[in-house]
Parts: structure tokens; sequence; C-alpha cells
């Protein structure tokens, strides 16, 4: 009997209210609430002081150190660094050769000196291309440098090139160094290099490469044609025994084309090569 009355009031009451009993759900549409709204506006002198707080209590002066050692702890100081991204043996048909390339900085993360030297030659004789690059880089944009300075070419007819590049990291993880050169003859070449490291596994790394050179007119002295002069592509296949060292094998195809396939012909070179390649990549 009291189940039935109970039930005969919920009645009476939903009635009255159909939203009895129910929470009211929140509309999703509804904007947010704006918060409090400020009943007097900060003062005209809010704001007029230091732009750092510890500046107004201490003084700039005592505050210098701290900053210096906090800019030091978070990487803001010169670093030495250099590796030897190429240092190979090439076994190709009629000429063996070895090549070498290495690089390296000193200085912080936006102000840098680079060296960077390299060079190729047959097994037994002299190298038949090697320069030394000197150069001043500063950071224009997040992984880019733009580099300017000189080069000196050691190798073949002594020349001397301004210098002006730019180095650094394109997106999915592409390597880019581009130069263009300007030799004391008036002679204007370029080289653009770019690659990639692709992770098989912690140790193993495959690294495609591709470099192009190109020059601004035909330079008969050097054998060297307008336009595209050479292009090589190869590929990479490293083991990394510690991060710093890694022996790697490849394979490495290069073309001559256009005028300077002529002059390669004329000297009784070849216009392309196939090279099969050992080496060792280092970095400290």
């Amino acid at each position: 009997m009291s189940a039935a009355l109970l039930g005969l009031a919920m009645l009476a009451l939903a009635a009255q209210d159909p939203h009895a009993g129910h929470e009211m759900a929140a509309d999703p549409a509804a904007p947010a609430s704006p918060g409090p709204v400020m009943e007097t506006p900060p003062p005209p002198e809010a704001g007029s002081g230091p732009p750092r707080a510890a500046d107004a209590i201490w003084g700039a002066e005592a505050m210098a150190a701290s900053r210096a050692d906090l800019k030091e702890m978070h990487g803001d100081f010169p670093l030495f660094w250099l590796q030897g991204d190429r240092l190979e043996a090439q076994v190709r048909d009629g000429s063996d050769a070895y090549l070498w390339d290495i690089q390296g900085y000193y200085g912080g993360p936006t102000d840098r000196l680079w060296f960077k030297t390299e060079g190729e030659g047959e097994w037994g004789r002299a190298p038949g291309d090697a320069e030394v690059q000197a150069l001043y880089s500063h950071a224009v944009a997040p992984f880019w440098d733009l580099q300017a300075g000189v080069r000196h070419d050691i190798a073949g007819p002594d020349t001397t090139h301004a210098v002006i590049g730019i180095q650094g990291l394109a997106p999915y993880m592409f390597e880019i160094d581009a130069a263009l050169f300007l030799s004391t003859r008036g002679d204007v070449t370029a080289r653009i290099e770019a690659e990639v490291d692709q992770r098989i596994t912690q140790r193993l790394i495959l690294q495609p490469r591709v470099e192009a050179h190109l020059a601004g007119q035909d330079i008969p002295a050097l054998g060297i044609g307008a336009g595209i002069d050479q292009i090589e592509i190869g590929a990479r296949l490293r083991y990394e025994l510690k991060r710093e060292f890694a022996p790697y094998i490849g394979i490495e195809q290069t073309w001559r084309t256009g005028q300077g396939a002529d002059y390669a012909r004329a000297r009784g070179e070849g216009t392309s090569a196939t090279s099969l390649i050992a080496g060792i990549r280092f970095w400290f």
C-alpha cells in the first residue's frame, strides 16, 4: 500500500515539473564563461619597470653573471667539432682511387668558423683534385647557416676562390651543402651536395647521396664545361661500432655531361664510372 502511495506522489511531482529528478545537460554549443571582469584597470605605470623583475630588486649588473651561467648551461657556448664524412678507397675499372671529405667548426649555436677540405686521386699518385676552405658561418634560420669565406685549390692550377653558400637540414632530414665559387680568374662554379640517413637498425644505416658540379662557363684549362658538368649518385651502408666511428661500404656512379664530357674524351678519359667503395666515417 505504501509503495502505491509513493508512486502516486512521484507522478504528481512530475506533472508539476517535467525536469524534476534530472540534471540539466550542458549545452556544448554554449560559449565558455569569459571569467571575472576586472573592476579596475591596471595603473599607467604597470610594465614601465625593467624587463626582468630581478633587475628591479638586485640590479642588472648584479644579475649579469647569473645570466651568463644560465646561457652556458643551455648550450650557448663555443664548441669544437670535427667529422671525417668520407675517408674511402674506390675500386673502379682501370684506375682505383682514394678520396677524403673532412669538415669541422669552432663556435656557438649562431656564429661559427668552419674548416672544410676534400680531394681525390689515384693510388700511388698525388691528388688530382684537392681543396681547403675557411668560412664564417651565421645561423639565418633554424637548422640553416649562411657561409662565406675563401677556398684554395692545393692540386692542379694554383687558384683561390671567394665562397658563399648555405648548409643545413631540409625537411625529411636531408643534409644540404650548396656553395657558389668565384675564382681569381673570374670563373664561376658551384657545387650542391645532398644526403640522408635511413636507419635500418640502431647501428646499421643506409645513406643515399647525390652531388652535382656546375659552371657558369667553359673552363678548358680545368676540363670543366658550362652548365651541369658532373653528377655523382651513390649509396653507402655503414655500421656504427660507436656513434663516433663507423666503417662503410657502398657504390657510386659518376657521369660527365655536356662540354665536360667532350673535354674528358679529348684527354682519353671515360665519361662515366662505377666505383665500389669501402671507407670509414668518424666524428668527435
